[in-house]
């Protein structure tokens, strides 16, 4: 770890996220409450992360076709700055529609920021500049320090949407500006976060270069794919993003019901759900902890491994409605969220080269956030239709419709867990164009 935080352009980059992370995280939590205020729905909650998440669905093909030829650096700068606007705007109107508009744009911004981000991270590190190390290894460290310096934020975030929220309550600012504070310092966050990116080097690729290769390879009669196509047609990416749906699966329907669990279940407040994710952003980091020594390990297994154990956990969850299961079983899902997701982007990133890894890391974001949306609106939907009944589950005792539903969704991530391969693929990296000069300063 020692080694990749010496490296300057690394460690600006974590800098830069893990101050955006902590916006996000205020963002997050406040949009939920947000719209709860003004709709008085919590289906309506389900509603904020299907716009905030479909753009996925129609945007991971533009988004793949341009992170190959715009220079990454440039990406993730226009997006931080576009999503600071977006942030600033968002609370101003006390209309759902209008909340709802702005949470979709805020996401087509961040599906072109975070392929771009991902696909640094071996630029930054210099991936194959140490013979005496295995590139997985460096590149799970680093992805997981990345993803560790996201969810590590999760607690802190959490804790200042309430001071903030109740500072402004406290203050002159009442109403719906009692939440216009928090959108505010998510703004502040991604302009730390732009600068943080402009002082980094050239990531690549170079624009010239790319249309140079392209012309290469037409005058010698080969095709030019840029589209999402290139990366799918790979056995192994095709895996990597039906595990990455498996996990959106148990994640999305946390997101959808995880609110109304809480207070209508476990009779608990907005307290109790920050704790809850503040649990679940600790368990993360102590996973990724757990993980930072295992730079030969077998990255299907472990991905296999983490998805079972977040389906583990979420029937848990669902089967034993108490406070303190809730809370360990939030620590839990953390530690098994790191497992998988960083066992398979890090399996992409070592797997693929140039352009290629690029649109499979944009495939990768576009499914687990379409999964997300269409987790979440599935499961909120079939809660509502089951609502106000009691289920009876033998000597497993009654459950009402949402237990119901995290159950059933953890057991299909369960049983999906097994549809991943447990052994390594061998088959020889997919090669790109050049990524441009590795970054280690």
């Amino acid at each position: 770890m020692k080694e990749l935080l010496r490296l300057v352009g690394f460690r600006r980059l974590l800098a830069g996220q893990a101050v955006s992370s902590f916006g996000d995280w205020m963002g997050t939590l406040a949009l939920m409450y947000f719209v709860l205020k003004l709709s008085g729905s919590t289906t309506a909650i389900g509603g904020v992360l299907v716009l905030r998440l479909l753009p996925s669905a129609v945007g991971a093909p533009l988004a793949a076709r341009a992170i190959t030829r715009w220079n990454r650096r440039r990406v993730m700068m226009a997006a931080d700055l576009i999503r600071a606007v977006m942030a600033a705007l968002l609370p101003i109107v006390p209309w759902l529609g209008w909340v709802f508009f702005w949470a979709f744009a805020m996401e087509v911004a961040s599906l072109a920021f975070l392929p771009a981000r991902d696909s640094s991270v071996p630029v930054l590190i210099g991936e194959r500049d140490d013979p005496d190390r295995p590139a997985a290894g460096r590149l799970a460290l680093a992805n997981g320090l990345v993803m560790g310096f996201y969810y590590a934020m999760v607690p802190l975030g959490a804790a200042a949407f309430g001071l903030v929220h109740l500072a402004s309550g406290k203050g002159a600012w009442t109403g719906h500006w009692e939440y216009v504070a928090v959108f505010w310092v998510d703004a502040a966050s991604y302009v730390v976060s732009f600068f943080a990116i402009r002082s980094l080097p050239d990531l690549g690729p170079d624009p010239a270069a790319v249309r140079a290769a392209e012309d290469a390879a037409r005058a010698s009669g080969g095709t030019v794919r840029h589209g999402l196509t290139s990366a799918l047609r790979i056995q192994f990416v095709r895996e990597i993003l039906l595990a990455v749906g498996i996990v959106a699966l148990g994640l999305g329907a946390l997101f959808s019901l995880g609110v109304v669990f809480v207070r209508e279940v476990l009779h608990a407040g907005p307290l109790g759900f920050g704790a809850l994710v503040g649990l679940f952003g600790v368990g993360f980091v102590v996973g990724l902890a757990l993980l930072r020594g295992r730079t030969d390990a077998n990255l299907p297994a472990q991905m296999r491994i983490g998805i079972a154990g977040q389906g583990l956990v979420i029937v848990a969850m669902g089967l034993f409605a108490s406070l303190t299961v809730a809370y360990l079983a939030a620590f839990l899902f953390g530690m098994a969220a790191t497992t998988a997701l960083v066992s398979s982007i890090t399996h992409l990133q070592d797997g693929l080269t140039g352009n290629v890894r690029d649109v499979a890391l944009t495939a990768f974001h576009g499914t687990l956030r379409f999964g997300l949306a269409v987790a979440a609106l599935i499961t909120g939907a079939v809660a509502d239709v089951l609502k106000g009944d009691e289920y009876h589950l033998g000597p497993l005792g009654s459950v009402d419709p949402i237990q119901l539903v995290l159950i059933g969704s953890g057991g299909i991530a369960l049983l999906g867990s097994f549809l991943i391969r447990s052994h390594p693929d061998d088959a020889p990296p997919a090669a790109g164009p050049d990524d441009g000069p590795a970054a280690n300063a």
